[in-house]
């Protein structure tokens, strides 16, 4: 099921000041006779998105067609990123996960968390099969807060009805290793599919990158791990 939602996020920070912070400068008033002492300019503070990917820059690191299964082609429909600002940080919805998230685009959400400060999007399908590609770039720790999250969510959404065929669909999850920093591989399978779908979640660093894959008589995990590990290869460079 394909959803650009954070495609909708996009427009939104478009109508942000290209701005959003403003320098000042202070004088110090002369004194009644007190002496010629200046005072200490306030120490700058740090600039949280330092050392942050823009979308620009992450939808260099997606992964090319050619990372894709032949067949498969572009859809414009879900091809989105941040451009050259960042977003406002977003903290985590509590409470019970939409599971049904995780068979969309974006699935990152399902973790509770909207997205990163930046990010960059895209998919590639045909009539039966799709390949869903993001990365969202996240301040401090808050990527490790989401690969938490995320290993939560697939214990909650152990079970699940979908929302196409409103058939049960089976989870499971388990670490990956070798894939960034941290990884993270869900399977979905139903008996109503045809096939399953593999999601995988790695962190380098602040980012996450986020998989979707239907493609292949694996549940798509081949082809699930083919597109991350490119990604993960192009945030390194």
């Amino acid at each position: 099921m394909r959803l650009p939602s954070r495609a909708v996020m996009l427009i939104a920070a478009a109508a942000l000041p290209l701005a959003l912070t403003a320098c000042s400068t202070g004088s110090t008033g002369s004194g009644s006779g007190s002496g010629t002492g200046t005072s200490a300019e306030p120490a700058k503070a740090k600039d949280p998105n330092s050392g942050l990917a823009t979308g620009t820059q992450l939808k260099q690191a997606l992964a090319p067609a050619s990372a894709f299964p032949a067949g498969l082609t572009l859809e414009s429909d879900g091809s989105a990123d941040s451009g050259g600002q960042f977003l406002s940080p977003a903290g985590r919805k509590a409470g019970k996960p939409d599971c049904t998230r995780l068979e969309s685009t974006s699935w990152i959400q399902v973790s509770g968390y909207k997205g990163g400060v930046s990010f960059a999007q895209n998919g590639y399908a045909n009539k039966t099969e799709e390949v869903d590609q993001e990365i969202d770039a996240f301040q401090g720790t808050t990527a490790t807060e989401v690969m938490k999250a995320l290993r939560t969510v697939a214990a909650e959404c152990a079970t699940f009805t979908d929302t196409d065929a409103h058939a049960k669909v089976k989870l499971t999850g388990g670490a990956t290793a070798g894939l960034g920093d941290e990884a993270y591989t869900m399977t979905l399978t139903s008996g109503y599919w045809e096939n399953g779908t593999t999601l995988i979640a790695a962190r380098s660093g602040g980012s996450v990158v986020t998989v979707l894959s239907t493609a292949g008589g694996d549940n798509g995990a081949a082809s699930a791990k083919k597109v991350t590990t490119t990604i993960l290869s192009a945030l390194k460079k």
